[in-house]
């Protein structure tokens, strides 16, 4: 129905109302183009997609529509290979037990892959370089570790989802980005199997 509104908003030619645009590819990348202003100056707690609209010249509903909600929209702006809701869901599908592995085991997928993890690298060197990316660190805060810490539970939980991420980290940069020995070598089924144990024991204790 959208998609509809836009086509008859670009038959009326100049002066239709914004958020009327008929080509919806362009209307898409309009979009993430003001996405990515948006998080650039305000970050990603500042941000709203009320603004982002304003940027892109459409109306919320439209980014909604074609994004979903503020998390969606950073997701697709900044290219990023996962999405925290669906990463933390599988991690703790079956409860607290085994989800380190599970945690360590989708780790591993992620950067193992040549696809998301030419991605996570291109993230990741951006993120540790010149002063870091303040969006994508607020993002990490806010969507990553605060539904990992949900997960986790308990008065410490923030403290055992960040000290996970850490460990992540830590991981992914001498692994992928210093590729320092012997861990680089090292075959990513034995990465995750070390991994697993003490990522339960940041999440459980």
């Amino acid at each position: 129905m959208a998609e509809a509104r836009t086509a008859a908003g670009a038959r009326r030619g100049p002066g239709r109302p914004p958020g009327r645009r008929g080509d919806a590819s362009a209307t898409r990348e309009g979009i993430l183009e003001a996405a990515r202003a948006e998080f650039a100056a305000r970050g990603y707690a500042g941000a709203s997609v009320r603004a982002i609209a304003r940027g892109a010249g459409v109306d919320p509903a439209l980014v909604h529509h074609y994004f979903g909600p503020k998390d969606r929209v950073f997701i697709a702006a900044m290219d990023l290979p996962l999405e925290p809701e669906e990463l933390i869901g599988r991690v703790f599908a079956a409860g607290v037990e085994h989800a380190g592995e599970r945690l360590a085991e989708a780790f591993v997928t992620l950067w193992e892959h040549p696809d998301t993890g030419t991605r996570l690298l291109a993230i990741l060197r951006t993120a540790v370089s010149d002063g870091g990316n303040p969006a994508f660190r607020e993002f990490v805060g806010a969507e990553l570790i605060a539904r990992l810490a949900e997960g986790i539970g308990g008065e410490d939980g923030a403290l055992r989802a960040n000290l996970c991420v850490s460990q992540l980290l830590g991981v992914a940069l001498t692994r992928y980005v210093l590729r320092l020995e012997p861990i680089a070598s090292t075959s990513a089924a034995h990465v995750a199997d070390r991994l697993a144990p003490i990522l339960q024991r940041h999440l459980t204790g």
